[in-house]
């Protein structure tokens, strides 16, 4: 029963981090290390599908350089203002919808910038 549901929570985190790409608020990283962690808990064929799936570059990554490049920080947090700026501007016109979004986008840019370590540069 454990093993299904860390299964199941593990799926969730592959799909939040998927969109995590895209949309601000969302860490993809963060996400995909729960997934495999799950995953290594649960089924050893679906860690070694997400290490070795176009997501696994994240994780490979993250483990190499025991964290995320200050280049990488950089350009996550700018593309995180960018595309909340975009959306509270243009797509979203209810304020209290605004406001949940702009400060997911902060809370985005905090942990980006002084939760997820700087890793070594190569």
């Amino acid at each position: 029963m454990k093993k299904r549901l860390y299964k199941i929570v593990g799926s969730l985190c592959v799909v939040l981090a998927t969109l995590g790409i895209a949309l601000p608020g969302l860490p993809t990283t963060p996400l995909l290390l729960a997934a495999s962690w799950l995953f290594y808990r649960s089924s050893p064929r679906l860690q070694r599908w997400l290490l070795d799936s176009r997501l696994g570059i994240y994780i490979r990554d993250y483990e190499r350089r025991g964290g995320m490049r200050r280049a990488t920080k950089v350009m996550v947090v700018a593309l995180m203002v960018t595309m909340v700026t975009c959306s509270i501007v243009f797509f979203i016109h209810n304020a209290v919808v605004d406001w949940v979004v702009g400060i997911a986008g902060l809370v985005g840019c905090y942990v980006v910038i002084f939760r997820v370590p700087n890793g070594v540069e190569s």
